[in-house]
């Protein structure tokens, strides 16, 4: 990736530099300085060892990439009575051995535990589960467990990088819905990029679960992977990438349009990218509401006039039946009130900003740059969303998937509804109170604990009055 100065310094490239430093005025002054004038932040310095010449620092430095990294440990290689002895990657140390490990709930260390957890005991409870195979969900970890299933074909902006490069983003999917909503996830990266075959293994292995998370599977065949599991399995399937996007997203607007006082069936969106996420915000928000909605993509709005559209994009015509008469996104973004991009860097610029309606809202979700930089937009919109975690209102699936899968899971719902993401979008929406919502703060901080128990609480009741739930209470 090329370096640019809008990266800000962060914890995602932070290293740790171990220095010996000759023990005299001014030493430590002269290394910190280095750091800072090139551009790295600081977050500890740690005394290691003290002798009577020299003192041995653990220095924790703030980049902006390896690049970065690399040219601040060149620079401090070049200053005279300091010795880089070795230099860690906090991101690569995190990851040793996985993020991962599998916990026994009870002890084992008296024949009476064993004999329960184990053989012979184990053998009523397998009796009792054959008899009533619904027992599963009350007598084993499919009670409390979601499939994390990737191919790697989508990994985050990494495009195709196989299973196993996927695994780390996969237990890190895990670790959220552990961290956040105390459900067991776990990562499954298949060696197929075959539909057929990602559904056969899929199916093969569900019993385990008590839901399925598609994670990073790539347009199309993402759509046609989760239609055909929600069709021949009998526990919730939740493609991530578009409905936890989806969701979150609704919910940033709801709050949106209150600061600007419009109501859903009123505004305009143009919706760039129409990919897996860009065709579910659609669709949720249509279902919510919104009449207008013009989605466009590299070669202009996509209507059903146009004769260049594959399939995806023929049935997304069909659904938003656009009426514009421009060509390019600048014709098309004249008059809407909303902007969702969900594409590539730098597509809008400030010209585009002022052709909107007034009080513009835009959520610029391209990353790492999103489609026009906040600090460009401010002054032209009422509100700005990114999908950056270094900018006010944060677009984030966290946000949803870890309370949606608790909520599923605690009343056993068989499936995930349109009706039941809306509850989850108001319910997200909802945690900030009317009072406290500003320009800057339309999306919770996903460190909210109340966001993971009002959407689980939402997703629940709203798959009870569905009768979706298999657990009445």
């Amino acid at each position: 990736m090329e370096e640019t100065e809008e990266y800000l310094p962060s914890a995602s490239h932070s290293i740790t530099v171990r220095v010996v430093i000759d023990n005299r005025p001014g030493m430590l002054a002269n290394v910190t300085s280095v750091i800072g004038e090139h551009g790295g932040n600081i977050g500890a310095i740690d005394i290691v060892r003290a002798q009577k010449e020299e003192l041995t620092r653990d220095i924790t430095i703030n980049t902006r990439s390896d690049d970065h990294a690399q040219s601040i440990v060149s620079e401090l290689e070049t200053l005279d009575g300091v010795d880089v002895v070795n230099i860690s990657d906090r991101t690569f140390l995190l990851h040793l051995g996985g993020k991962l490990k599998v916990e026994s709930k009870s002890p084992l260390r008296t024949r009476d535990q064993l004999s329960m957890a184990y053989t012979p005991g184990v053998a009523r409870v397998c009796e009792s589960i054959h008899a009533s195979p619904e027992d599963a969900h009350r007598l084993t970890i499919k009670s409390n467990t979601v499939a994390v299933v990737s191919d790697g074909t989508a990994a985050l902006g990494l495009g195709d990088v196989g299973p196993e490069a996927a695994i780390p983003v996969m237990e890190g999917k895990a670790q959220l819905l552990k961290e956040f909503a105390g459900v067991n996830g776990f990562p499954i990266c298949l060696n197929t990029t075959d539909v057929d075959e990602i559904v056969d293994t899929v199916r093969r292995i569900a019993p385990v679960f008590g839901g399925i998370n598609l994670e990073d599977i790539s347009a199309p065949r993402c759509f046609a992977v989760e239609e055909r599991l929600e069709e021949e399995l009998d526990i919730p399937v939740f493609h991530d990438d578009q409905h936890g996007t989806a969701v979150v997203t609704a919910a940033a607007l709801l709050n949106a349009l209150q600061i600007v006082e419009k109501d859903l069936g009123e505004i305009k969106v143009v919706t760039v990218g129409i990919g897996a996420a860009g065709t579910a915000v659609t669709k949720m928000l249509l279902q919510m509401g919104v009449e207008e909605i013009v989605g466009v993509d590299s070669q202009g709005p996509v209507t059903p006039d146009r004769d260049n559209l594959t399939d995806v994009k023929a049935k997304y015509a069909k659904m938003t039946t656009p009426s514009t008469s421009g060509d390019t996104l600048s014709e098309v973004v004249a008059g809407a009130d909303v902007f969702i991009g969900l594409s590539v860097p730098d597509l809008l610029d400030v010209d585009d900003l002022k052709r909107m309606a007034r009080d513009p809202i835009v959520f610029a979700m391209a990353n790492p740059r999103p489609e026009i930089m906040p600090e460009v937009a401010y002054p032209h919109v009422s509100v700005m969303a990114t999908g950056r975690s270094d900018y006010p209102n944060q677009i984030n699936n966290v946000l949803c998937f870890p309370g949606l899968f608790k909520g599923v899971l605690d009343c056993r719902a068989t499936d995930i509804t349109g009706e039941m993401k809306i509850a989850a979008a108001e319910a997200i929406a909802d945690t900030i109170d009317e009072r406290s919502l500003t320009p800057d703060y339309v999306v919770p901080s996903v460190f909210d604990e109340n966001v993971v128990a009002q959407v689980s609480r939402a997703v629940s009741q709203t798959a009870r009055e569905q009768g979706l739930a298999r657990k009445r209470t």
